[in-house]
């Protein structure tokens, strides 16, 4: 069991104890819930920088390299529309940040956007294109290990006023597994797809994150996928200064395919992002290149760090759908 060196905030603590009660006790989904969300301490929330390259940010990603991404995602959207009008379609971007967008700035046939940010209300109606960039990852997640012939849950409880994790019996958590293995259950990530998907809307549903199997999870990972991010740094220390860093852990594919499947989307595909992109936008891909074509330019590294395997283009991957 492990504790922070980092510890909490006055205000996360008065937050904490609320939550928790008598018992001074939270799942670590909870806790997760409080560390992320909360109105008032929650980290995405706060009125801070936390996407860019600046040094006061702490991750960057596809939308910190300009509006190439955006012109990408607008292009293989239309495509994957089909015969469907996007002048019909309101484009529904869900987690952007304040004041952004995938789409500012770029050019576009849709015929309204819409952002929807932490908070607000999630309400789908009519023709949508709907997506997400790194969404799904942030949501709360159950992290559970197995020890002695069970699973168990982590929980968060206060020690003074230090952050320390205990074990909580974990009921029905699935096959055994081998000692010490630790699966980071996204289910909240699950529950978020079941409420896009059930939602009266048609259209497109496209979602940029990155994730794994549940085999891979299950017999792959065995220290589990659950890291946080402070300063462009990436830690384990997921106790540490709540509120004020970064939680994520990969999602499973098979769970969110299986939630769009129940709500009547068809044949949902995964695809790595440099070849959905190279499917999906390839004329909006010449174009960058053709218009880049004088030297290294800046719109020619975005596209390079987007695709690049190396880069951005295998480490996330996109589900899509239609109905």
């Amino acid at each position: 069991m492990g504790s922070s060196s980092a510890p909490p905030s006055p205000e996360f603590l008065a937050a904490f104890r609320t939550a928790a009660g008598p018992e001074g006790t939270l799942a670590f989904a909870r806790f997760m819930e409080l560390a992320l969300y909360h109105p008032v301490v929650g980290y995405y929330r706060r009125d801070r920088p936390r996407v860019g390259k600046r040094r006061d940010a702490d991750f960057y990603t596809a939308t910190s390299l300009g509006p190439v991404f955006g012109e990408l995602v607008a292009a293989a959207c239309v495509r994957l529309l089909g015969d469907r009008d996007p002048r019909t379609h309101t484009f529904v971007e869900i987690g952007a940040e304040p004041g952004g967008g995938v789409l500012t700035g770029v050019a576009h046939p849709f015929g309204a956007i819409r952002t929807i940010g932490s908070g607000d209300p999630l309400e789908l109606v009519g023709d949508c294109v709907v997506f997400s960039n790194e969404l799904f990852d942030a949501q709360p997640f159950a992290r559970t290990v197995f020890r002695d012939g069970r699973w168990w849950e982590t929980g968060v409880k206060l020690d003074a006023d230090r952050l320390v994790e205990i074990n909580i019996p974990f009921e029905n958590g699935g096959p055994a597994a081998a000692e010490g293995y630790r699966f980071d259950r996204p289910l909240a990530a699950v529950a978020l797809a079941e409420r896009i998907a059930r939602q009266p809307w048609r259209g497109l549903f496209v979602a940029f994150d990155y994730g794994k199997s549940l085999a891979e999870l299950t017999g792959h990972t065995p220290g589990g996928t659950a890291r946080a991010y402070f300063r462009h740094q990436m830690s384990d220390d997921l106790l540490a200064r709540p509120g004020d860093q970064d939680l994520t852990c990969h999602v499973c594919w098979e769970w969110l395919e299986a939630a769009l499947g129940r709500h009547g989307f068809a044949e949902p595909r995964l695809d790595f992002q440099e070849a959905f992109f190279v499917r999906h936008a390839l004329p909006a891909l010449a174009a960058v290149s053709e218009s880049e074509a004088g030297g290294v330019t800046k719109r020619k590294l975005a596209l390079m760090q987007l695709l690049h395997p190396a880069g951005l283009g295998q480490k996330f991957q996109v589900l899509h759908a239609r109905r």
